[in-house]
């Protein structure tokens, strides 16, 4: 029977280690933590009873993973909640843009943008399944589906701020802008448009759900799967070098370029270590996690149903913060993200008292505490809501990248998604998961197609692995 070790427990890491497993691959992770799940972990960050997401929260691209959707992870105990609205995007004016499910519902809060939201997006979520089983592969694939992907492609180009301008209202541009805000990068810059589209057509086709129970559930059902197909798991075991890593016929590695680089050293081919070596990391964040009694007293009450709320005010001002960001200055406003996970799943809550997620971009490595700014981005939006604090923990990128070391410098995406990082991540190559060393692969988020709790760079890395062993004759497979 082949063997293989897979280094790093995070979904990709563990879809990587079920596809093999399933292949009939002896295999064993191993995690560095305490903890398994790398990106999808929960705890009870700031009182006991309530339970907060540790980094990914909601999962538009979860539930529409292709590799996630043949594992049957609710007969392992997933459950995915939504709540009412999936997200909402409000304005100094007191209104929101409302991003529901539904394409007809989302435009019909839009006003006038209202037909031009369904000629953007009614197609796109439609064909969702389609254009993802091309887009979440490597870019160097002959597509399964060419007329959605050329349909999409000169779209996805475009700089944010030029798609933004298909919308003449300001609560249009501002709910796509802070979508395409997930790209982490200037959003004047090309194919800045790609995340933002993919991620509002895939809400369109499977609304931004949480797990019930927590992120961790993702990690549990998966953990559980690898286990009935025999897969084991060891925690606290740290990889520094090739030394501690078991022999094995091939080895993944859901870790960073960097990390990948110190443990093989000069086994790696010049080529790749320079690849490796070049490959850029984004800007950071810095999450506050908050206890707040009676919930956020938003100003629209629409923005109290919404699952994620997107405070960074107009489109322009969106822009203006994340071109601070990229460019290493704390922007006074910065963009923040607002997770409600409790009003899907309210058994985060203790009584009256609710689990309040909110991360903030600020600029790679940053050394300040961006608490305060966080706090008053929600103020600004929902006057009194410092009064309802009860507690607050706050992690700025030193401490999110000590909880997890793919998180280098604050950065929670594995990369920046530059021009030629968005699509070819960690370096241009036929196979981007080979790392030049026979038998061993990178299947983290820094490999196509990115962030996300999808696990299909672990599924496509392990692939990659696959042809690997059939190569070598091996006859189980």
């Amino acid at each position: 029977m082949s063997t293989a070790v897979v280094v790093g427990s995070g979904p990709n890491g563990l879809a990587a280690a079920v596809h093999l497993a399933r292949h009939g691959v002896e295999v064993q992770v191993l995690e560095a933590a305490d903890t398994i799940g790398g990106g999808t972990r929960s705890s009870e960050l700031t009182l006991p009873g309530l339970l907060h997401d540790e980094c990914s929260a909601f999962h538009p691209m979860g539930a529409g993973s292709p590799y996630l959707q043949t594992l049957d992870l609710e007969r392992y105990g997933l459950s995915w909640r939504w709540a009412d609205v999936d997200c909402a995007h409000p304005l100094d004016s007191g209104e929101a843009g409302l991003l529901h499910r539904s394409v007809d519902e989302t435009a019909a809060g839009l006003g006038a943008d209202g037909p031009r939201w369904q000629r953007m997006f009614g197609n796109l979520a439609d064909g969702f399944d389609d254009l993802a089983a091309d887009l979440m592969r490597p870019i160097v694939n002959i597509p399964r589906h060419p007329l959605k992907l050329a349909s999409f492609g000169p779209r996805a180009l475009l700089p944010a701020g030029i798609t933004a301008r298909w919308w003449r209202t300001e609560k249009g541009r501002a709910l796509f802008g802070g979508v395409a805000a997930h790209a982490y990068y200037r959003l004047d810059r090309p194919a800045t448009s790609a995340v933002g589209l993919m991620i509002i057509a895939a809400g369109h086709r499977y609304g931004w759900p949480v797990a019930e129970g927590g992120s961790q559930s993702i990690t549990s059902a998966l953990a559980a799967v690898l286990t009935d197909w025999g897969g084991k798991i060891a925690t606290g075991v740290r990889v520094d070098s090739i030394a501690d890593i078991p022999p094995a016929d091939v080895v993944l590695l859901d870790l960073s370029p960097s990390a990948a680089l110190s443990i093989f050293g000069e086994q790696i081919p010049q080529r790749v270590a320079r690849a490796y070596r070049r490959f850029r990391h984004g800007p950071a964040a810095f999450k506050v996690d908050y206890a707040v009694e009676g919930g956020v007293p938003w100003r629209d009450p629409d923005c109290g149903r919404a699952g994620t709320v997107h405070l960074g005010g107009t489109f322009a001002e969106i822009a203006a913060a994340e071109k601070d960001v990229s460019s290493g200055r704390m922007p006074q406003r910065p963009f923040v993200l607002v997770g409600q996970q409790y009003l899907a799943d309210a058994g985060r809550s203790k009584g009256n008292l609710h689990p309040l997620y909110a991360y903030a971009h600020v600029p790679h490595g940053y050394t300040g505490d961006a608490t305060s700014a966080i706090t008053a981005q929600i103020e600004r939006f929902a006057p009194g809501f410092r009064d309802r604090v009860v507690a607050t923990v706050s992690s700025g990128p030193a401490q999110l990248a000590q909880s997890n070391a793919n998180y280098v410098g604050g950065d929670i995406i594995g990369g920046a998604n530059t021009e030629t990082q968005v699509v070819l991540r960690p370096r241009i190559a036929l196979d981007p998961y080979s790392t030049g060393v026979a038998g061993t692969y990178l299947c983290s988020a820094s490999t196509p197609p990115g962030a996300g709790a999808h696990g299909m760079s672990g599924y496509n890395a392990a692939q990659s692995a696959l042809r690997y062993l059939r190569r070598h004759g091996d006859d189980v497979l």
